[in-house]
């Protein structure tokens, strides 16, 4: 069960491989640079990789826009080099996750171009077309601002092809048998080279029914067939699923009995994390945590602080939003969209260090799977002056070498960040490995502890009385076990009172510090909370008890 449930305890570390290690020196990083950092991941504590898009594709769209499912990107190497990857991963006990774009293709994919020049092959099928252009062409853009409609007219075709994302990004017709079909290849593909599950991208427009001037629906069903497949090949391969959805629509996505999807991004929560860290009130987030509660036992959330796009608010009030803008990214070319941040995380957070703590502490005791990102265990930053969403899609910054010993090459494939504060010659993983008191030796330790703290990853939450909004405390049970975690988003000192709820509750070791906590007669612990403090302790001592006959 423990094999088949791994997720529910993993570290999960997302990627992409052009941007973090170049082994030929043209510039682009590659699977083999990437797997000469194995090493360095497996110190981290990662057990899980999750590779942005990899296969063959023009690369208009940071590899969103896959033109061959089959193929490696000459530029990142050979089907070869992945296997050898992805063989040298699992030696290290890292799983691999890959993602799986299969809302749209290339325009440049072969069954487009079959698709759009031949009417009678089963291709042109596998798309969305109109005789006419649609009454909404003007609605449901995903990139607002940039897109200006959903819907093309192609001119071999003669005919107007539907797009949710750019124009050069036609969308699949997924209630296509044949399409479907085409789906389970792909995937079955991945999974005999040894991938362990698949980031699927845009769930909910990948199940959406599609065409003109028609309502569209979810067909969730498509969810138990895409699991169903995946163990029918795999056992233990998974899908952590794109989903920005409302919380009355979890239980649809991850099934009732937990048989359709085993992992979806917290996007509810995540949105709610930022205006309690750009605020200090934590009130809509414990509201948050409570309304994403219910979800099946073999079900898991992963939960994140930054991404490859832009930090979405779209779920947040419009107050809200403004003040996490006022907060995090005030200047115009900060934001993106009109709903989002398109900054890292250490330049949102003005590189406190307190606050960053403060932040990955929240995310490695949020209820669920952590998910970080490549970069943000040191604390990189961004640079505006790059379009859109590649301002945080910069490459790794390994040393002080020329171009961060990211490449030997002089023109890698985006700038890397040269000036500044966030500048490769201060923020680099060589300088941060050999001073003990850095963020990476910090996030290599929280890992760590992460990973002996399972009640995090399987055990039901309780949110506990602090009586201050500005403190969050939860309460983990797992198997006779429990575990106590506080964290303080002011800026200020701040004394709290929790209440024991049992026995065990009464002594509270510290698992980071030194600075345990016993109840009074009254069995109330008094907490000093400093400026932005963060708190793990194990209830009723460090004795851990592995009941194995209890859930």
């Amino acid at each position: 069960m423990i094999k088949d449930l791994w997720y529910k305890n993993a570290i999960i570390y997302c990627l992409h491989v052009g941007t973090y290690m170049d082994s030929n020196g043209d510039g682009i990083g590659d699977f083999e640079g990437l797997s000469r950092r194995l090493d360095y991941l497996h110190g981290l504590g990662v057990t899980c990789l999750w590779l942005m898009p990899f296969q063959k594709s023009p690369r208009k769209d940071d590899g969103y826009d896959i033109s061959d499912y089959y193929q490696v990107d000459p530029c990142f190497g050979t089907l070869g080099d992945f296997v050898d990857f992805s063989h040298q991963a699992r030696q290290r006990g890292i799983r691999v996750m890959i993602d799986l774009v299969i809302n749209h293709t290339s325009n440049e994919h072969p069954w487009f171009l079959e698709a759009r020049k031949d009417p009678d092959s089963k291709y042109r099928d596998f798309y969305v077309w109109s005789d006419t252009r649609p009454r909404d062409a003007g609605k449901g853009m995903v990139f607002p601002g940039v897109q200006k409609t959903t819907w093309t007219r192609d001119p071999v075709a003669g005919k107007f092809y539907f797009h949710r994302f750019y124009d050069f990004q036609p969308d699949l017709n997924t209630q296509n048998p044949l399409v479907l079909a085409e789906i389970r290849k792909i995937m079955g593909f991945w999974l005999q080279l040894g991938v362990s599950g698949f980031r699927m991208d845009a769930m909910p427009f990948v199940i959406q029914t599609k065409g003109p001037d028609i309502r569209s629906r979810e067909r969730y069903e498509m969810l138990r067939e895409f699991r169903e497949f995946l163990q029918w090949r795999r056992g233990d391969a998974i899908i952590l699923a794109e989903a920005n959805v409302e919380p009355k629509n979890n239980l649809h996505y991850f099934g009732a009995e937990g048989e359709r999807l085993q992992m979806m991004f917290n996007f509810w929560v995540n949105q709610r994390v930022f205006y309690a860290l750009a605020t200090g009130d934590a009130k809509p987030l414990v509201k948050a945590l409570e309304q994403t509660r219910g979800r099946p036992a073999n079900a898991q959330w992963g939960h994140f602080l930054r991404n490859h796009d832009e930090l979405d608010l779209g779920r947040l009030t419009e107050e809200q939003r403004q003040a996490v803008f006022a907060a995090l990214g005030p200047d115009q070319d900060m934001q993106l969209y009109g709903r989002g941040i398109r900054r890292r995380l250490a330049p949102m957070l003005s590189g406190d260090r307190r606050r960053l703590e403060l932040a990955y502490s929240l995310l490695f005791t949020l209820p669920g799977t952590p998910v970080i990102r490549y970069g943000d265990e040191l604390g990189m930053g961004d640079d505006l002056a790059l379009p859109e969403r590649n301002c945080a899609r910069t490459p790794m910054q390994w040393s002080t070498e020329p171009l961060a010993g990211f490449t030997r090459g002089d023109k890698p494939v985006v700038p890397v960040i040269q000036e500044g504060p966030y500048g490769f010659h201060k923020i680099n993983a060589a300088d941060q490995r050999r001073d003990a008191d850095s963020l990476l030796n910090w996030t290599e330790r929280i890992i760590r502890m992460r990973k002996e703290v399972p009640e995090l990853g399987w055990g039901d939450f309780t949110v506990l009385e602090t009586g201050n909004d500005g403190v969050l405390a939860l309460r983990y049970d797992w198997r006779n076990n429990a575990v106590v975690v506080i964290h303080n988003l002011l800026g200020e000192v701040t004394e709290i009172r929790l209440r024991s709820v049992d026995r065990k509750g009464r002594d509270l070791i510290n698992l980071l510090t030194q600075d345990h906590s016993r109840a009074d007669g009254r069995g109330v612990h008094r907490i000093v909370m400093e400026p932005y403090g963060y708190h793990w302790y194990r209830a009723g001592g460090l004795g851990y008890l592995l009941d194995r006959t209890t859930a």
